[in-house]
């Protein structure tokens, strides 16, 4: 009985602690969430409030307004193109190493001109936008490399798996259309008659038909050797063995098919 009571109690902590542990793990995720919304919310207010101030106030507050949009832009541009790529491509795990380096310096250089925008010295401000936007394009390109470098690798590994596909999609259809490019041997050898035979090779040389009536009709003078050819072609079988002559078909007892019309009948007066 004691033992089926600890049983029972272990079992309610595991249960308790189970719950305890998905309970934590949701409010985590819960605060990431609330957290990434919030981030997106500030940014979105700055990147507005960049561009009013850029477009309404003229001079140097305008000045630093438009080198912090340009700046935040570029880096967050690369930023999205990295993190996407690296999700399926190992190679760019340096590339974002190397972003990382260049974010550092990206933000020194947003946190300065934030600090400029308070700056009532508008004169020494002026005097540093010619420093402060070198800095900027030197950061801003080289983001930019980084970026189209991942484009362009993407780009290319979407090239050679399509080049790779359409191959293996030819080589398909030439496989599904095997029975074009199948040689005449091989479509006899599968008509269950020899290559040597008469019947193949009136067949492969458009002599004699299947239905028995040979080609072009001998001349007189070689009737003797036709009958001897007839007789060399059956020696199994007598002369007078010959198929009879085939009769034309009623056109009313031939079968029919959904795509063929149906047959003419002669009207009888």
């Amino acid at each position: 009985m004691e033992a089926v009571i600890a049983i029972v109690g272990l079992l309610f902590v595991l249960f308790v602690a189970a719950g305890v542990f998905v309970t934590v793990k949701a409010v985590q995720a819960a605060k990431r969430g609330v957290d990434r919304g919030m981030a997106q919310a500030r940014r979105t207010v700055e990147d507005t409030t960049l561009r009013a101030r850029q477009l309404t106030q003229p001079g140097v507050a305008g000045e630093l307004a438009q080198l912090r949009l340009s700046l935040r832009t570029s880096m967050r541009a690369t930023q999205d193109v990295l993190h996407a790529g690296a999700a399926d491509d190992a190679s760019l795990k340096e590339a974002l190493g190397l972003f990382e380096r260049l974010s550092a310096h990206g933000h020194e250089l947003d946190d300065e001109l934030k600090r400029l925008e308070r700056e009532p010295d508008r004169g020494s401000v002026a005097a540093r936008l010619p420093e402060l936007r070198e800095r900027l394009e030197r950061i801003t390109h080289s983001a930019e490399s980084l970026r189209w470098a991942a484009r362009d690798r993407a780009r290319q590994f979407a090239d050679d798996d399509l080049a790779a596909l359409n191959e293996q999609i030819d080589m398909e259809a030439g496989a599904l259309r095997h029975w074009s490019k199948e040689p005449l041997e091989d479509r006899i050898k599968a008509s269950g008659e020899a290559p040597g035979s008469a019947h193949a090779a009136g067949t492969a040389g458009g002599g004699t038909s299947r239905s028995g009536a040979s080609g072009p009709a001998p001349s007189a003078g070689s009737a003797d050797g036709a009958a001897g050819g007839e007789a060399v072609r059956k020696p199994w079988g007598p002369v007078e063995d010959e198929t009879p002559a085939i009769t034309a078909r009623d056109p009313r007892t031939q079968p029919s098919y959904p795509w063929q019309k149906a047959p003419r009948t002669e009207r009888t007066t």
